[in-house]
């Protein structure tokens, strides 16, 4: 499998200090070498990092990566959305990530004016044209908060229909739920790529926190070995690496447009599943 038979994306997020920082620029120059279609950054918790998002943004453009901002519409008005989105333009950003996102804290009730991601996407759409390849995001294994798989999906083709140009998904270890998820939209009359996001596996007792509160299911069957490793963290990275290698290879090698890896910002794990499976060009 080689560089060119599948497209590799990342995600980082804006580091809160200066030691992070600097982890992340070594880690950004070590991704970029895998040449990656895009870089997306992160909004941060309750969209509480907008200023370390733009600076992070900057930063990943001087490494010459095309660079998708994450935008979140709530907690926003129009106004403050025009001005972001007017910023991005000027600095020559082509893609967004566009999301409802979490309401910041301390804003009590006050949701702003766009309430879900569509009204954002229509927005963009509005107001910008088709300046901005639109990304949205897709739950395989159903947003937590949904009321059922069938609304769920149907808030998916809305999103898409609005004028989302492709979705990346929350991660999951399940590669049928993605297949799964992926016919339903189709048989919707939707073709838009969806593009599975990949979370690498090197940290048990982080994974099954972030699991918790995005509704990822962690296997059984891999929860009990991780279980059995206990705090050896070095045979938790190996299996993680192992497990997450396989997952990616049978995602691509069954038609998966690509794959957007969650990196935490970190190099590592990125780089050994790329290696294996021969995406480190």
């Amino acid at each position: 499998m080689s560089a060119s038979s599948s497209v590799i994306s990342l995600e980082f997020f804006p580091p809160r200090d200066i030691a992070a920082q600097e982890r992340l620029v070594r880690s950004a120059k070590r991704l970029a070498a895998l040449r990656p279609a895009y870089v997306s950054v992160t909004f941060g918790a309750g969209g509480s990092t907008r200023t370390g998002t733009v600076d992070t943004v900057q930063m990943l453009q001087n490494l010459e990566v095309e660079v998708a901002p994450h935008l979140s519409c709530i907690g926003a008005t129009r106004a403050e959305l025009h001005v972001i989105l007017d910023d991005y333009r000027t600095r020559g950003i082509r893609r967004l990530v566009a999301l409802r996102g979490d309401l910041p804290s301390g804003m009590g009730g006050d949701t702003g004016e766009l309430h879900h991601a569509v009204d954002l996407v229509r927005f963009v759409r509005e107001h910008f044209g088709d300046h901005f390849h639109i990304e949205v995001a897709a739950y395989p294994e159903m947003h937590p908060q949904a009321e059922s798989a069938a609304s769920d999906l149907r808030h998916f083709v809305e999103k898409i229909r609005a004028g989302a140009n492709g979705a990346i998904t929350q991660y999951f270890f399940n590669p049928d739920a993605y297949f799964d998820f992926v016919d339903r939209v189709r048989a919707q009359g939707v073709d838009a790529p969806i593009t599975p996001g990949i979370m690498p596996l090197t940290n048990y007792t982080q994974l099954a926190r972030f699991s918790s509160m995005c509704g990822a299911e962690i296997p059984r069957w891999m929860r009990l070995r991780l279980q059995d490793f206990g705090d050896d963290k070095a045979s938790i990275r190996a299996f993680g690496i192992d497990v997450v290698t396989q997952l990616t290879a049978r995602l691509l090698e069954q038609g998966a447009p690509g794959v957007h890896f969650y990196t935490l910002n970190n190099a590592d794990a990125v780089t050994q599943i790329c290696a294996h499976l021969g995406l480190d060009g």
